[in-house]
């Protein structure tokens, strides 16, 4: 598990593993998908373009990404921001919020890609 000061857990490895069956190459080929994928980046501009019904729509895409490859933190972040947009109740730091931990995710996929990949 990748564990930050504050006891957040961005990155479940062993939970991540055990749902591609423990295939490392294919965990490291997934978590390195997820650095290039856009989803992120249509949710930054529908969020900013106030483009709700996109935000969430894009949101739910990161929310199942995330709950894949066990990246806890991410998951429960875009799960919360989905519910909102779905509420149309819309926090003012709802962006800053998730890309704090989107980038906090990222580093620890990072670690994860240096020790196995």
């Amino acid at each position: 598990m990748e564990i930050n000061e504050k006891g957040i857990v961005y990155i479940n490895i062993e939970e991540g593993l055990k749902r591609v069956m423990h295939n490392k190459t294919l965990y490291v080929k997934l978590l390195h998908k997820l650095k290039a994928d856009t989803h992120f980046t249509d949710l930054t501009a529908a969020l900013q373009a106030k483009d709700y019904e996109n935000a969430r729509t894009a949101a739910h895409t990161i929310k199942g990404i995330a709950a894949n490859l066990s990246l806890t933190e991410l998951f429960t972040q875009a799960l919360q921001l989905e519910g909102h947009l779905k509420n149309r109740i819309i926090q003012d730091d709802a962006l800053e919020i998730i890309t704090c931990c989107y980038e906090k995710t990222l580093i620890s996929i990072d670690k994860v890609l240096e020790q196995y990949g």
